[in-house]
Order: C-alpha cells, then structure tokens, then sequence
C-alpha cells in the first residue's frame, strides 16, 4: 500500500451544509416566498455555467429569481443564501485540524461550488488557514465527477494517485475518483471517516477548538 500524501476534501455534506443545493434552495425559498416551481425549471443550466465559473452570481440569480419583478434584491437574496451555510460536521474538522497540524499531508479542497459562494465559505469558516490548495469547480471550469476535475487536481498536487486519499459524500464522486486510482472513501460519519484515514496508514490527532 502506498504511503498517503495528500487528501482530497469535498466540502458540502463532508465539513460543511451544501452551498447551493435542493434544501439550501426550498430554505429561501420559504423564507421569501417564492414559488419553487417556475424558479426550479430555470435553475438547472444556469446553475451548472455559474458552478463552472462561465457566469457570475448576479447573472444567475437575474436569469433564476429576477426574470420577474421581486420585493427583495438581489443583493438581499445572496446574504441569504451566503448565511444559509453551516458547520455540518464538526469531527471532520477536527479530523482536518488534526491532519494539518501534522504538516505531512497536502489538504486539497476538491469541490463542486460557485466562486462567490466559495470564497465566503473559505473566509467565513477559516479554511484558507487549513487547505494548501483548491481545486473549485469555479476555478477550474470543471465540475465532479468528470474525471479531468481529478485529474487537474493531481496535477495542480503533483501527487500520484494511489498516494491520495479523497472523502465525499457522493457515491458517483468516489466511483469516478476511483476510476483513477485515488484511494475514495464514500463519507458516511466522521468516526467512519477517521478510521478509514488510519486505516490507509495515516496517523494523526484529533484537533478540537473549545467552545
């Protein structure tokens, strides 16, 4: 078995509560009282151009909220959207603390996310001070589980496969991660999580942040 050296990280469902997804949306949507069906048939195609960095978030939300007349902003609804984000999993960062404090690992952020909205996630949740690189869909013009998004962050790591361990919560993303080698593990638990870490052979302490 080869020794791990870097370990990719998806975010949404792993660390955090997805950015953008179907209850993040039926959340705001609630909140100011859209009608899910007319917004839900735009989403789509738009939301796919704004993940791979072709759009901006104005330019989404003009084409998916704002082709009729709002009582609300647009500058009001991506407050929304950017508060909607919360800590999902505590034990996976202090799994993450634990593995950055080793110094040992690369820590690759390797996700499916809208520059706007991953940038504040980065900032807000502190992890520019944990992650050595991030391979965004935003940023790369590619989205999982397309094999070049791995790919591309193999090269952008110079890591091997085989010397990389990935965590999703996505069953399709580890299958497609796996394709290439990578050492996938289909997220279910941060204890789950851990144990597979030590069981690739990486040791490492748990890093909490007290309260």
């Amino acid at each position: 078995m080869s020794r791990i050296r870097a370990v990719f990280w998806d975010i949404g469902g792993v660390l955090l509560t997805n950015g953008w997804d179907h209850k993040e949306r039926a959340l705001l949507y609630e909140r100011f009282d859209i009608d899910k069906g007319p917004v839900e048939e735009r989403h789509e195609t738009p939301n796919d151009l704004w993940e791979k960095g072709k759009i901006t978030v104005w330019e989404y939300l003009d084409r998916v909220i704002f082709f009729e007349p709002r009582n609300f902003t647009p500058q009001e609804f991506f407050a929304a959207m950017q508060q909607v984000s919360q800590v999902l999993n505590p034990g996976n960062f202090d799994i993450l603390r634990g593995l950055a404090a080793q110094k040992s690992y690369k820590l690759v952020m390797v996700n499916n996310e809208s520059a706007e909205l991953n940038d504040y996630r980065i900032e807000t949740f502190g992890m520019d001070k944990l992650f050595d690189f991030f391979v965004c869909s935003a940023y790369v013009g590619l989205r999982k589980p397309s094999r070049e998004m791995f790919e591309t962050a193999l090269r952008l790591t110079q890591i091997a496969p085989q010397e990389v361990a990935f965590v999703d919560d996505r069953a399709g993303n580890c299958e497609s991660a796996a394709s290439l080698g990578i050492n996938a593990i289909h997220f279910k638990s941060p204890e789950q999580f851990g144990q597979r870490l030590r069981e690739l052979g990486m040791n490492f302490e748990l890093e909490t942040v007290n309260a």
